[in-house]
C-alpha cells in the first residue's frame, strides 16, 4: 500500500503580502534618497528673483556631481558626508544651494564672481575685476499676471486680446569668456545699484539674482541677503525645465491641471 507523501519539512515559508509591500518601499525609498542626493534632483521656483530665465511655478533639474558632494547634498543636510568638492563652478552658472543662517533653506542664483575676484555695481552695471560687464538693452520682458505672478501697477500693462501683464525693461549681459544671459531692471535703487567693493574669499562664490532689483544675494549680507556663499554649500547645477504652471490648477477641476500648464517653458536649458 503506497504510503501518503508527507509535507517537507524543510520546505519555504509562505512570506505575507505586507512584508513583501514593506521590503519593496524601503527599497524605492533608498533609491529615491541615493538618485536625489547623488544624481538628479528636482526643483521648483518660488519666487521672481530670476526672472527672466525662471518664472514662479518652474520646476527643473538640478544635477548633483557637478561639483562635487557634502552634507548639503543630502535630505536636510544630513552630517554624513565629508566635503568632496572637485570642481568650481563656472560664471554664469545657475546654481542651487543652501542658504546661510539658521532658516536656512534651498535657493538658486547664478554664479558671478569667483574666489578672488572682485566685484561692484555701479548704476546698475556689474564691474567685474575692474572691467565693466557689458549691458546692452534689448526688447521689453513680459510675463502674464496669473496666480502664480503678480506685479506692481507701475509694471502694469496690456497684450493684445486685453490680457494683463507685466513688463519690464530687459538688458543682455555677457561675461568674460562670451557667456551671455538676460537680466531685468526696474528703476533707480541706491541700495542694489550702486555698491562697494566686495572681494570674494578662497573657498566662496559670488552669486546674483537676474531679476537684480528684486533678489536677495550676495550683495547684501545674511539675513536680509546671502553674503558670499561657501563652496561646499553649492548643491548641484541647474540642468534643464522639465514642467512649468501658472497656478490656476485646482484639484478638483482635472481639465485645470493641463490649462495651467506652460509647455513653451518646458525643455529650456541653461
Amino acid at each position: 500500500m503506497a504510503k501518503s507523501r508527507s509535507k517537507s519539512s524543510g520546505a519555504r515559508p509562505q512570506r505575507s503580502e505586507t512584508a513583501e509591500t514593506v521590503r519593496f518601499m524601503l527599497k524605492l525609498a533608498l533609491f529615491v534618497l541615493i538618485f536625489r542626493s547623488f544624481l538628479l534632483a528636482p526643483f521648483s521656483i518660488p519666487s521672481e528673483s530670476m526672472l527672466p530665465r525662471l518664472f514662479v511655478g518652474d520646476y527643473l533639474f538640478v544635477s548633483k556631481w557637478s561639483y562635487g558632494y557634502s552634507r548639503w547634498s543630502l535630505p536636510w543636510g544630513w552630517p554624513l558626508l565629508p566635503n568632496m568638492h572637485w570642481s568650481t563652478p563656472t560664471r554664469g552658472d545657475v546654481v542651487v544651494f543652501r542658504s546661510p543662517g539658521p532658516d536656512d533653506h534651498d535657493v538658486i542664483k547664478r554664479v558671478i564672481g569667483l574666489p578672488g575676484d572682485t566685484i561692484q555695481v555701479r548704476h546698475g552695471q556689474v564691474i567685474l575685476n575692474g572691467t565693466a560687464i557689458p549691458k546692452q538693452r534689448i526688447g521689453d520682458f513680459t510675463i502674464p499676471v496669473s496666480p502664480n505672478y503678480d506685479c506692481d501697477a507701475r509694471f502694469r500693462d496690456v497684450a493684445a486680446g486685453n490680457t494683463p501683464i507685466c513688463r519690464y525693461s530687459q538688458f543682455r549681459e555677457t561675461l568674460p569668456g562670451g557667456r551671455t544671459y538676460t537680466v531685468l531692471d526696474r528703476g533707480e535703487f541706491p541700495d542694489r545699484d550702486d555698491t562697494g567693493l566686495y572681494t570674494v574669499p578662497a573657498g566662496n562664490v559670488f552669486l546674483m539674482g537676474d531679476n537684480r532689483d528684486d533678489s536677495a544675494d550676495s550683495r547684501f549680507p545674511a539675513p536680509d541677503g546671502m553674503g558670499y556663499i561657501p563652496m561646499d554649500r553649492i548643491e548641484g547645477k541647474a540642468l534643464v525645465t522639465f514642467f512649468s504652471t501658472d497656478g490656476s490648477a485646482e484639484w478638483i477641476k482635472p481639465w485645470t491641471w493641463f490649462s495651467a500648464a506652460r509647455p513653451t517653458r518646458i525643455a529650456q536649458g541653461f
